[in-house]
């Protein structure tokens, strides 16, 4: 069985994921057999019950070519979530510090 734990593996910090923080939307990296419905009450349950979530949407991130001098490889596939919430919805605690 997936816990809340299992399925948001990790936040997604990049500079469009922080300007995106403005408008109370979030990316996490999930599990790639992760449901939208899943991912909803995952973020809701570990971020407390002042979170509530009013959108899901998934990408999932294929694999990219990379090269390391003569050493070819790709990088790992993932799927990342962008998570919007309700307007009368409080901020992510976590999040609130990096801006």
């Amino acid at each position: 069985m997936k816990t809340a734990h299992d399925i948001i593996i990790r936040p997604v910090i990049t500079e469009a994921a922080m300007d995106l923080m403005a408008a109370k939307t979030y990316v996490f990296a999930v599990r790639k057999d992760a449901t939208k419905p899943e991912i909803a009450k995952a973020v809701e349950e570990v971020f407390g019950s002042k979170v509530k979530v009013a959108s899901v949407r998934t990408i999932n991130m294929k694999k990219k070519p990379k090269r390391l001098g003569v050493h070819f490889g790709y990088t790992s596939e993932w799927k990342k979530a962008i998570v919007t919430l309700t307007a009368d919805s409080g901020e992510i605690e976590f999040f609130a510090g990096l801006n």
